[in-house]
């Protein structure tokens, strides 16, 4: 009797170490699953994503290299194909997804917002007024055009006085 309770003791206690051992590899292959997607699949998703962007952006005017190496000039683009122009006599044409990459966008659009932007971010300062003896102020300010403008914190206010103090 002794001996049918040990053998049924030992199968029962294999069955649940097998148990224990197959969540083990559930979560182990479950964790190689979530490394391979973060580190393989989720990036090679997002350089697709971005090379269709580029790819659906090109126009007439942009310069690209394709994957041979081949430089040249967009001249006309179709729905699945792109004519490249090489030299002065020879244009190419390629289908789009041997585009490899677009090295300068076509000048007049990028040059246009940057130039906007530039102009947006100047500011106009006026300059202070001399004093002449006996004179009044002048109410007239003369604007300055690119002038710099310094914002102290207040950090530096504070070593500023600071510096004043000791002296």
């Amino acid at each position: 009797m002794n001996a049918l309770l040990t053998t049924m003791g030992t199968q029962g206690t294999a069955t649940s170490a097998s148990g224990g051992s197959m969540t083990t590899t559930f979560i182990t292959f479950g964790l190689i699953i979530l490394i391979f997607y973060f580190l393989i699949i989720r990036p090679q998703k997002k350089r697709d994503k971005e090379t269709k962007n580029m790819l659906a952006s090109m126009k007439k005017g942009d310069k690209v290299v394709s994957i041979g190496g081949i430089r040249g000039t967009v001249v006309m683009v179709k729905e699945a194909t792109v004519v490249i122009k090489v030299d002065d006599n020879t244009r190419l044409e390629f289908s789009k997804n041997a585009i490899a990459q677009i090295l300068d966008r076509k000048a007049d659009g990028a040059t246009s917002a940057k130039a906007q932007k530039s102009e947006a971010k100047k500011e106009t300062v006026e300059a202070p007024a001399k004093k002449k003896k006996g004179a009044a102020k002048s109410a007239k300010a003369e604007p300055v055009e690119d002038a710099v403008v310094v914002e102290e914190s207040a950090a530096d206010e504070e070593t500023t006085t600071e510096k004043k103090e000791t002296k």
